[in-house]
């Protein structure tokens, strides 16, 4: 039997050394009690304590509550302000811009209802989004998306007809239906363009979409009779693009104009009082937004969801601080990113802020 002895004071000082305490303010460590009665809404807010993911999804939704609850009568009527924001009642209904961004895959999937809940009750102010965003959320109007796999075999796919994103799946019938749709409304559009020499923007003309869809199952249909404007950069990247290369060879002239587009998404940005960004994905909408809030130097409340990382540099996953860097982002304001796929959070964080009553606990 071995002999007693004393513990190595450097193996003892290296495992039992002492903590500093923890500051008043430190939040513990907390999961949801599911042996008490649990709503959504107390769901919800005990993710701000689960930590990682969790605690970012539960700050995105104190960011985005502060963003649709902000009023200028938050704030002191500063020296210079405008004679035209001196008014108690103009401060009082003068709200937040919330600009929102999402990839076009996200129009495809059941997250087109969320954003449509968003546009249809006019929570946001304006939506920058790709070709694929816009397109798609007509072509559900003329025809169904279906649910899938990821592992389906894409030459099969082909020959059968069937485009497949991800794990849904697009009949190519529904894109034949979308030329049989836009073809004469592109003709409309260039005899209008012939007859008054005023040029299209991206946002004007997914706007006469809009109108000419005349579908409450559209997000742009709500867009057009809400008027919020739709910037889309890269509207040629996409089957809109097939389709007005189709018809720039049987009636060629139609111009979209994308200047006019930055000007108008600038200056929104420019003239609000206070700014907000919700940014579901990367590429064109991400950093279209984030651009637009440069000049004004930067956002005030920023809520980025995606799963990028920032190893190889991208835009697309770049973290808010990067952005504060460049004047995108104000420093000190309040910002989040969550590494999570939008169809996972997205609708929770709208559960949370916009789609519940301020009655609600």
């Amino acid at each position: 039997m071995s002999s007693t002895a004393p513990v190595p004071t450097g193996a003892s000082a290296a495992v039992l050394k002492p903590s500093e305490p923890m500051p008043d303010f430190a939040v513990t460590v907390e999961g949801p009690n599911f042996d008490e009665e649990m709503s959504l809404q107390k769901l919800l807010a005990s993710y701000q304590r689960i930590g990682f993911q969790a605690n970012s999804l539960g700050k995105a939704i104190e960011i985005v509550n502060k963003m649709r609850k902000w009023r200028l009568s938050d704030d002191p009527i500063t020296e210079d302000e405008s004679e035209d924001y001196l008014s108690p009642e103009v401060r009082a209904q003068t709200k937040c811009n919330v600009f929102l961004g999402y990839t076009s895959n996200l129009i495809s999937s059941g997250l087109r209802e969320v954003i449509l809940h968003l546009v249809k009750h006019k929570h946001v102010h304006a939506i920058v989004t790709t070709a694929g965003g816009i397109e798609e959320d007509f072509i559900k109007c003329l025809g169904k998306t279906y649910l899938a796999d990821f592992n389906m075999d894409g030459a099969d796919l082909r020959r059968r007809g069937m485009n497949r994103i991800g794990n849904l799946i697009v009949p190519n019938d529904n894109y034949c239906k979308f030329e049989d749709w836009l073809t004469p409304i592109l003709d409309a559009m260039l005899a209008e363009q012939k007859e008054t020499g005023q040029v299209w923007t991206p946002s004007s003309f997914i706007r006469r979409l809009g109108k000419e869809i005349d579908n409450e199952e559209s997000v742009y249909y709500w867009a057009y009779k809400n008027d919020i404007p739709v910037f889309c950069p890269a509207l040629t990247d996409g089957s809109l693009g097939d389709m007005i290369y189709f018809h720039s060879f049987r009636d060629p002239g139609l111009i979209v104009d994308i200047v006019q587009d930055i000007r108008n998404l600038n200056e929104l940005s420019r003239k609000s009082k206070k700014a907000g960004m919700i940014i579901l994905g990367g590429g064109v909408c991400k950093h279209q937004i984030a651009n637009a809030m440069l000049i004004r130097n930067g956002a005030d409340y920023s809520v980025y969801i995606n799963t990028g990382q920032e190893f190889d540099g991208s835009d697309s996953g770049a973290r808010p601080d990067e952005a504060v860097s460049w004047g995108k982002i104000r420093a000190g304001s309040e910002s989040v990113k969550v590494f999570a796929d939008a169809t996972l959070v997205f609708p929770l964080l709208v559960a949370a802020t916009y789609a519940r009553s301020d009655s609600e606990p």
